[in-house]
């Protein structure tokens, strides 16, 4: 079974389960070299999150990946044994990396349709549907997402984005298609991984779209009026996590680049599913910090002076919701102060193949 449509960019299919195992791509060397790492059971899955062979919207199909091949793991236990090692499982792939709440949604997806299987061959079933069926609806929610954001960009909108959106940009584009739009694409590299460089732009060019690479030094020259490159109309970005007081927890980078487009008058739309309803505030967010070794290398080589030992590496940052035009989420754009209460009054469900409410809240949905 593969996570992806079987057509468009590559990276839309970068976690396959093969079998017994799960093969997911490296992103890390990816597009230099296309390389498949294995995991043979969800661990091994967790550690690759944790090693950023995939990051994004990849540790969510990846630990669907690896709660399906556990399932399969599982098939000669008995049920109570089953359901722990399904638990175990899952705790392994919600705590690879803090602050990326797709792997923690997955897992609670999974264990809930397992909750009360009798036997094990139906937990095994049920297990097995559950995380198909979760990633079509991250997919179909995705595309939801892309297009509540297509409607507030102009046709031929020039768009600065910083590292990279993965299923959410893909679905963007492909939402911009439909409605007849066309964006010019502004990406930044994005270090020390340079995802920005390698996943994002390639994405890009890959559908056909004009992207402009600058390095991450140059986010505000690029938004500050009279640049050479041209106004920048919009800043969009995918948003990790999103608080119920609207901040926005992003790549580290994000608030600074939020804060220029704050002051040039450039709005700023921050893109997620669903604010995090156990996160009322920032405080409430983990905010992962990574080997500083990763800041004085760059794919692997050194970068930094041999003589300086010291850095410093927050994976993200936090842009209060004061620097933030529109939360956009699958629901509509909402208000980031207010995002939490009009989201929840939207009223639609997330249960797959449930039907869906529409918008009736006044503003709700509404661009800025």
């Amino acid at each position: 079974m593969s996570t992806g449509s079987g057509q468009g960019p590559v990276l839309d299919d970068s976690v396959r389960v093969d079998g017994a195992v799960v093969r997911i791509l490296d992103r890390r060397v990816f597009p230099e070299t296309v390389e498949w790492v294995t995991a043979r059971d969800a661990e091994e899955v967790a550690s690759a999150i944790t090693a950023m062979v995939t990051q994004s919207s990849g540790p969510l199909f990846a630990a669907y990946a690896g709660l399906e091949i556990t399932a399969l793991q599982v098939a000669g236990l008995a049920p109570e044994a089953a359901r722990e090692r399904m638990r175990v499982a899952g705790h392994a792939l919600e705590t690879a990396r803090p602050t990326n709440n797709h792997p923690r949604e997955a897992v609670q997806h999974v264990l809930a349709a397992i909750a009360d299987a009798p036997t094990t061959a139906q937990l095994v079933d049920a297990a097995v549907e559950a995380a198909r069926s979760g990633a079509r609806l991250y997919r179909d929610r995705s595309h939801r997402l892309g297009a509540e954001t297509v409607a507030l960009l102009p046709d031929g909108a020039r768009i600065l984005t910083h590292c990279w959106m993965d299923t959410y940009l893909i679905e963007l584009v492909r939402a911009a298609r439909e409605a007849g739009k066309r964006f010019d694409w502004v990406a930044t590299e994005t270090r020390p991984y340079l995802q920005g460089a390698r996943l994002t732009a390639h994405t890009l060019a890959e559908f056909g779209e004009h992207v402009t690479l600058i390095t991450d030094g140059m986010g505000a020259a690029a938004l500050a009026p009279g640049s050479s490159l041209g106004r920048i109309d919009a800043l969009v970005t995918a948003a990790d996590r999103v608080s119920l007081d609207g901040s926005v927890v992003n790549k580290v980078g994000t608030l600074g680049l939020a804060v220029v487009a704050t002051a040039f008058g450039v709005p700023y739309y921050a893109l997620v599913q669903a604010p995090d309803v156990e996160a009322p505030t920032a405080a409430d967010i983990v905010v992962e910090q990574r080997n500083p070794d990763e800041v004085l290398s760059t794919l692997g080589r050194r970068t930094a002076s041999p003589l300086v030992t010291d850095a410093w590496y927050p994976a993200f940052d936090v842009t209060p919701a004061r620097f933030v035009t529109r939360v956009v989420t699958d629901r509509g754009s909402f208000e980031p102060a207010r995002v939490g209460e009009l989201y929840a009054a939207a009223g639609m469900t997330d249960a797959p193949g449930a039907p869906r409410a529409s918008v009736a809240v006044a503003g709700v949905g509404e661009p800025a």
